[in-house]
């Protein structure tokens, strides 16, 4: 079994720059109706805790002749049998993206299938799963 890091490069990290630092700016612009209701943050964190489980729970393995993939509550497996094409460096712009950056791979599969990857190396991954 190899696992690889995904590329955390890009929009996801200002993403995650953005989410931390909004409760902090709401908090401190009215802190005493925060003092008087903290549970008013709430709905602040509910993303934040959403993100920070995307961009920590994003990486992908090969595992028993399978490509296994996982990002937050998106998750696989594709046999590398099945596997037709791999393109890489594009960017798929719309499907399923257990991806965190540009610049992946876009593994086509079974007939009509399709999904769009970005681990850190992609020269790595095509090696292994040929």
């Amino acid at each position: 079994m190899k696992v690889y890091k995904a590329n955390r490069k890009g929009a996801i990290n200002y993403l995650l720059i953005g989410s931390v630092l909004l409760p902090i700016v709401i908090f401190f612009l009215d802190t005493n109706t925060f003092a008087e209701t903290p549970f008013i943050l709430l709905p602040l964190l509910g993303p934040l805790i959403l993100i920070f489980w995307i961009y920590f729970d994003t990486f992908y393995k090969i595992e028993n002749n399978k490509l296994f993939y996982r990002s937050g509550f998106i998750r696989g497996k594709i046999e590398i049998s099945t596997i037709k094409e791999i393109q890489k460096g594009k960017t798929m712009r719309v499907g399923t993206k257990p991806a965190l950056a540009k610049n992946g791979l876009i593994i086509k599969f079974n007939k009509y299938d399709e999904i769009y990857i970005a681990p850190e190396n992609n020269n790595e991954l095509v090696l292994d799963l040929l």
